[in-house]
């Protein structure tokens, strides 16, 4: 083959390869972008990895599947403890149900404690029967609290099954009607 056609055979494909690629530009034809990490409606929500009240270490991510409600609470904080019990509601209530898309419901409680003791009364009078209880201790400068710039507690982001923050601030009847939507029976 002689340079002239092998320069032909490169261009074409290139060429085909450009105007594919405007194909793709026209409004409607470009997939959403990928969720970014962060602490919006729609981002996928900052992993957590923090030892629990009982010694072990928990990963948020290890939730991936369910639908998990990450609650931000204290046991100094008058709020957070009022709000407990609709937490347990919503344990109790989405434990076993059945959902559209995800495997189950889980709480995943962070403690802005500084002390074991009174953060284990706590959870023990409060009834907060989940597995998942994790601080590292340090109150507002909490690794998790920084993270996801809590400034006010009792603080909640809902996830879906994906990771993917779909509602936050949630209390009493408003985290149950924000769970509904994904519910398809309990």
């Amino acid at each position: 083959m002689n340079r002239k056609t092998l320069l032909a055979l490169a261009i074409i494909p290139a060429i085909a390869l450009i105007i594919s690629s405007f194909t793709l530009l026209r409004p409607g034809a470009m997939p959403a972008p990928a969720p970014q990490i962060g602490t919006n409606i729609g981002d996928i929500a900052p992993d957590i990895e923090m030892q629990g009240i009982d010694g072990n270490v928990y990963k948020l991510s290890s939730l991936r599947g369910k639908i998990v409600l990450i609650d931000f609470w204290a046991s100094w904080c008058g709020p957070c403890r009022r709000e407990n019990p609709h937490v347990v509601g919503a344990y109790e209530k989405y434990g076993k149900a059945k959902f559209k898309t995800a495997k189950g419901f889980e709480v995943f409680s962070v403690s802005l404690d500084s002390n074991m003791d009174a953060w284990k009364k706590a959870v023990e009078a409060d009834g907060l029967k989940w597995k998942y209880h994790v601080s590292d201790l340090r109150q507002w400068n909490n690794a998790a609290a920084t993270a996801y710039g809590v400034h006010s507690i009792p603080m909640s982001y809902l996830i879906d099954e994906k990771g993917v923050i779909v509602a936050k601030s949630l209390r009493g009847l408003d985290l149950h009607k924000a769970i509904d939507a994904h519910v398809k029976s309990l």
